[in-house]
């Protein structure tokens, strides 16, 4: 008994630390002060309205969503059937092949930033939208991978070659019987990787111009010269539709859905 109580107050502590940053962040988007202050010096939400005032931050925040949203797209396209390829057939190659796609989950994105600069310049492909969906595409694929793998058991080929015996053809097993069962890892490789894109800094950073900026580097480049309270403002919007996309994967799938399946 004793020992349970010490690991719930553990966790606790944990989460209370983890958590703390947080609402640092958030009280200090709220403060009446022209600097960053914590606890806040009287409470507004100025800095929230000059942050959707600025053109500058809005262009920036529709840039970061329209990209993580086409990543995320290609993303799914492209993982789904490696998904299948991988956990469905045997191939020469096959360990490397899965190790190559999910390898951008540990190679920093600095480098991949980098080298996409380099060879985008060689082929005119470089500093623009489609440099920056090439390369949130790479990042964003493994994520739904990892999540889509573990849901293609044995299990699942038993009810594939079930509906074939029935007379079903490939594509109406696909999306009778397979789609219904990967739909949660696709769901939440898909939430997974629409955070990633629209927070990432070091791959963008690379291919942005001061007309094609995303939100995490517009606000990395605006630390460089001033700090005020709305960088805590832009950061805690940006942390709410995270939390929000947490919330809505909870409320279609079931947190406790994936744990299980995975």
């Amino acid at each position: 008994m004793a020992v349970r109580i010490a690991i719930r107050f553990i966790s606790f502590a944990a989460l209370l630390y983890l958590l703390l940053p947080l609402v640092v962040l958030v009280g200090a988007s709220l403060t009446t002060t022209e600097f960053l202050a914590f606890p806040p010096q009287g409470l507004t939400l100025r800095w929230y309205r000059v942050v959707v005032e600025n053109p500058t931050y809005a262009h920036s925040f529709l840039v970061s969503t329209l990209l993580a949203l086409a990543a995320t797209a290609l993303g799914v396209v492209l993982a789904v059937p490696a998904a299948l390829a991988i956990a469905r057939c045997n191939f020469p190659g096959k360990a490397a092949f899965s190790q190559l796609l999910l390898s951008p989950l540990v190679l920093p994105h600095l480098v991949l930033g980098a080298a996409l600069l380099q060879f985008g310049s060689s082929i005119g492909l470089m500093r623009s939208f489609e440099a920056l969906l090439v390369g949130h595409t790479v990042i964003v694929t493994p994520f739904v991978l990892r999540t889509v793998l573990p849901l293609l058991t044995r299990e699942q080929l038993a009810l594939e070659e079930a509906s074939r015996d029935l007379g079903a053809g490939p594509v109406t097993t696909f999306f009778l019987v397979t789609l219904p069962q990967i739909r949660p890892g696709i769901v939440a490789g898909a939430i997974f990787a629409f955070i990633t894109s629209f927070i990432n800094v070091e791959l963008s950073i690379f291919n942005t111009t001061a007309a094609l900026n995303t939100i995490p580097v517009q606000l990395f480049n605006y630390v460089q010269y001033s700090v005020d309270p709305s960088i805590a403002a832009v950061s805690a919007t940006t942390i709410l539709a995270a939390v929000l996309a947490i919330v809505v994967l909870d409320l279609t799938i079931g947190l406790d859905v994936l744990a299980e399946r995975d």
